[in-house]
Parts: C-alpha cells; sequence; structure tokens
C-alpha cells in the first residue's frame, strides 16, 4: 500500500537528488516517487486485497503529509539511500498499524515515513562525503487516497 506523492512535489524532490545522476545509484523517477505503508507481500486474491483496502481506508479521512528532511540513510554507517523523512503524524502511524493489523502483517521496527529518492549503488558514505545532501524542508501534500500497486519482480540492483 503507498501515498502517491502529487506531480508537483514529485519533481521538485527528484531535483534534489538530481546531482548524484551521473554516479552509481539508482534514481527514481519522479512518476515513481511514493511512501510506501505496508511493504509488498504475496497477495492470493487482488480483489480480497482491493476490498479489504477500501474498507479499511473509508475509516480514515484526509490528512496531511508533511515532508521535513532530505538526506541520506537509513544509519549513518549504512548509507543506501538519498530519503526524504516524512513526519510521522498520529494519522499515518494509525493508518500504518491497521494495514498491518488489515493484512497479517507485522513490522518490529518503529514506522518511520519517508520516500526513497535513489539507492547508492555503490559506496554511499562516499558518495554523501562528495556529493552531501542534508537540508530540511518545508513541503506538504494533502492525502486524500491510498493505493494499492502490483509490482512485476524486478532484479537487484
Amino acid at each position: 500500500m503507498e501515498l502517491k506523492i502529487a506531480p508537483e512535489i514529485a519533481t521538485e524532490l527528484a531535483h534534489l537528488a538530481a546531482p548524484l545522476e551521473k554516479l552509481p545509484v539508482r534514481l527514481v523517477k519522479p512518476a515513481d516517487i511514493h511512501l510506501t505503508l505496508v511493504a509488498p507481500w504475496s497477495e492470493a486474491s487482488i480483489p480480497d486485497a482491493i476490498e479489504k483496502l477500501g474498507r479499511l481506508a473509508s475509516r480514515f479521512g484526509a490528512f496531511s503529509l508533511v515532508f521535513q528532511h532530505v538526506g541520506y540513510g537509513p544509519q549513518p554507517r549504512r548509507l543506501r539511500l538519498l530519503w526524504v523523512d516524512c513526519a510521522a503524524a498520529d494519522e499515518i502511524t494509525t493508518l500504518h498499524s491497521a494495514l498491518l493489523q488489515a493484512y497479517g502483517q507485522t513490522d518490529e521496527r518503529p514506522f518511520r515515513p519517508h520516500i526513497t529518492l535513489a539507492r547508492l549503488r555503490a559506496n554511499g558514505p562516499a558518495i554523501a562525503r562528495r556529493h552531501p545532501i542534508d537540508r530540511p524542508l518545508s513541503l506538504v501534500q494533502r492525502i486524500e487516497s491510498i493505493e494499492l500497486f502490483q509490482s512485476p519482480p524486478t532484479g537487484r540492483d
């Protein structure tokens, strides 16, 4: 389950990653920029998954997604991504928990809402030192829908 990022915000976020274009990274295309609420899984019945999502989503109203910071992550010693941290507001954390429960999933890690802009293929710390990207953001998007995406299997980076 994902939150689709508005095209104008996705384009602005993609520009933040553009300086990495010629480096060993895989940039996320603006049209593919999203926030994953629940990680992909194999679902036997897509119609059942859609119906379940519809019932769950009807219990939630619109809310604001606040983009707070762009930088490398997920941890200082394990820099594998260029990403945008989003505020973990009550609405999004409650929605995340409800989705996990509805689809019978668990995740022991604390929910850290973020948007991946680039996947670093090589030495992340060296890229971050040579091309520092670390700054606060002040962007907000109104979220009014949750989307279920079917992704084909992909190869590793």
